[in-house]
């Protein structure tokens, strides 16, 4: 009989356990489902305010294009300016570098023009010595020749500053006044740049004495 009413005493605990562990729900009260809600707009969108919107966008966007390319325009302009300018530089280098090194060499070509108004060779030696110098000398004009240099024609020419250095002015019956009537020394010039200015000798015209003695000449009033 004990085992019988341990028996029924732990069935009454288990069913005691259950009903404390469901909540308390009236019979009556229906349960309602869980349903989410979803976001509904309060109002909605206008389509002409949305396209004014657009324009404005697009507007926005149209400005800043023409302000980025207008950016690189000025960007690729000063590149351009820039590259240019570097090449002009160069050239310019490139050029002062070659005058500098042909104004060296003129002093040599004074000096063979020196000798060749010096010698005068005479026996079959010295004329053999002589031709050789002759074709030194024409070797090295040929080459001034192909780097562009030139010889300045001075004599009978208005004086120039950029051209010419005046040594000495005297009188001179044959030349105006500022005109070159003679050449110290010879000038040379390459493509439009000077590599040495010619020494000269300018004249100062006629002078007093001439033009007085001009004036006797001339037969005066009354004479027969």
């Amino acid at each position: 009989m004990s085992g019988d009413a341990s028996t029924s005493a732990q069935d009454q605990n288990v069913e005691s356990n259950d009903v404390s562990a469901t909540p308390d729900v009236d019979a009556g009260t229906p349960i309602d489902p869980v349903v989410e809600e979803t976001p509904t707009m309060d109002t909605e969108i206008d389509p002409a305010n949305r396209l004014q919107q657009l324009e404005q966008e697009l507007s926005s966007l149209k400005q800043e294009h023409e302000t980025v390319q207008a950016q690189y325009m000025r960007i690729a302009a000063d590149f351009d300016n820039f590259r240019k300018r570097q090449a002009r530089d160069q050239d310019d280098l490139r050029q002062q570098l070659v005058c500098s090194t042909l104004t060296e060499i003129l002093p040599v070509v004074d000096n063979f023009e020196r000798a060749r108004q010096q010698l005068n060779p005479e026996g079959e030696e010295a004329q053999a010595l002589h031709r050789s110098y002759q074709g030194l000398y024409k070797q090295l004009v040929d080459v001034l020749k192909q780097q562009g240099v030139a010889r300045m024609d001075v004599v009978g020419q208005e004086f120039d500053p950029t051209l010419h250095e005046a040594v000495l002015r005297e009188e001179n019956q044959e030349h105006a006044e500022d005109i070159v009537c003679e050449e110290l020394q010879r000038g040379y010039h390459r493509d439009g740049r000077v590599l040495r200015h010619a020494m000269v000798k300018v004249s100062m015209g006629p002078g007093p004495e001439s033009s007085s003695d001009a004036a006797s000449e001339q037969p005066q009033e009354g004479d027969a």
